[in-house]
């Protein structure tokens, strides 16, 4: 995988003297990526690892307790290690599991979302299943944020070990190849500041590419703000600050899986908090009575009043939710969570459980704030049935997964 290093390990390893190279086996995975090894009692944890191996890390940050690194030699692989397709894998920072064949990916993810769940949220033996997959492994994602540099130069700036610098690149595999066509188109010519921003709709075709593109390319779709995606023929708009799913053909599959966990008859009413440019309200809207959609997002809000106009049964309020749902007068039987990584606000939690539903879903991009929001859950007396990882970002350690809670 790398270059030879010769292994000095009879260095000292205290904080002011740390051995620049040391030789570990890697015995964990870490919820951030990077595999887990010890040396002389010490944890390391070391990028491009994978546990089982016997590897040379170098050390690059010295933290109280534990070091940060990088593998740089392989002396015993895993039979899960592969040969990265990307050429820029290991210096972007945008991948982190390239090197791991995909099954083995969907495996991690779904221990680290365990040892979360057992480490911060107490659960001895969590209900996990398996993670559903992702059908394309690469060109899957439908929104790209390019760095400007260098009179017109788009790129990454490097992963942090790799000092922070500007890397142009010709392709991003991570990309769907409309995206990647329009960075070919651009390379060396970009106008802007900062960032070029593009966003695709896989299903639709319709496109934004922001700032202002066309002096360069007249072709571009650059005179507008927004564009729009379908998921399973539901039309929705999104602008570009507004947040939604990067990789649409796994988001359709989330939401089917998000459907079944409800188990609606038809009669219910809906919370749907964190409710974005309106997605799920929009999508669960014709499976139960009435929705009460929640969302802060000045962006998203002015989306989802465009999105809702197809939904009639969808009362929808700006604002945090731990602000909104106090004041509610209503009673809810089913309630969906979907909040950002922080997870949800502790008085959210609170009014949630005075309600009482009759079942909680809860959609998680972190599961450690997962694993924290669901202990109170259970210890307020609801039940963990169920979590299933779901993998919307493959090639990367990020982790979405759904949770179903019902009264003890």
């Amino acid at each position: 995988m790398a270059r030879h290093v010769d292994t000095n390990t009879d260095e000292q390893s205290n904080e002011d003297e740390k051995p620049t190279h040391v030789r570990i086996t890697l015995d964990d995975m870490a919820f951030e990526g990077s595999a887990i090894g010890r040396y002389e009692g010490r944890v390391i944890f070391a990028d491009y690892g994978i546990p089982g191996e016997d590897v040379t890390v170098r050390i690059e940050q010295n933290k109280r307790g534990f070091w940060n690194g990088v593998v740089e030699e392989v002396h015993e692989p895993s039979p899960h290690r592969v040969e990265p397709p990307c050429p820029y894998f290991g210096t972007c920072g945008g991948c982190q599991w390239q090197h791991i064949d995909y099954q083995h990916q969907a495996e991690l993810k779904r221990h680290v979302v365990a040892e979360q769940l057992r480490r911060i949220g107490k659960f001895e033996d969590p209900p996990v299943s398996e993670t559903l997959g992702a059908p394309e492994p690469f060109g899957y994602r439908n929104h790209a944020r390019f760095t400007i540099r260098n009179e017109g130069a788009l790129g990454f700036v490097s992963r942090a070990g790799s000092g922070r610098r500007f890397m142009p690149i010709d392709k991003c595999m991570l990309m769907h190849p409309w995206i990647n066509d329009v960075l070919d188109k651009l390379q060396g010519r970009a106008q802007g500041k900062h960032q070029v921003v593009i966003r695709y709709g896989i299903n639709t075709g319709d496109a934004f590419v922001q700032p202002d593109q066309r002096e360069v390319e007249p072709d571009l779709p650059s005179d507008k703000t927004w564009f729009e995606e379908e998921l399973h023929g539901n039309r929705f708009r999104i602008s570009g600050p507004s947040f939604f799913q990067t990789n649409t053909k796994q988001a359709e599959r989330l939401f089917d899986l998000v459907r079944d966990r409800l188990k609606l008859k038809g009669n219910e009413t809906l919370v749907d908090a964190y409710a974005g440019v309106g997605t799920f309200a929009v999508m669960l809207s014709p499976y139960v009575r009435d929705v009460i959609a929640i969302e802060e997002s000045p962006s998203a809000t002015e989306d989802a009043q465009v999105n809702l106009e197809a939904a009639p049964n969808v009362a929808f309020y700006k604002g945090k939710v731990e602000h909104v749902l106090p004041e509610l007068d209503i009673q809810p039987d089913v309630i969906l969570l979907d909040p950002s990584r922080p997870g949800c606000h502790k008085k959210t939690l609170e009014r949630v459980i005075d309600f009482k539903p009759k079942r909680i879903v809860y959609v998680s991009c972190n599961p450690a704030t997962l694993a924290r929001d669901l202990r109170i859950l259970v210890d307020a007396g609801y039940d963990l049935k169920d979590v299933t990882p779901v993998d919307m970002f493959p090639q990367t350690y990020h982790v979405e997964s759904i949770s179903i809670l019902e009264p003890a």
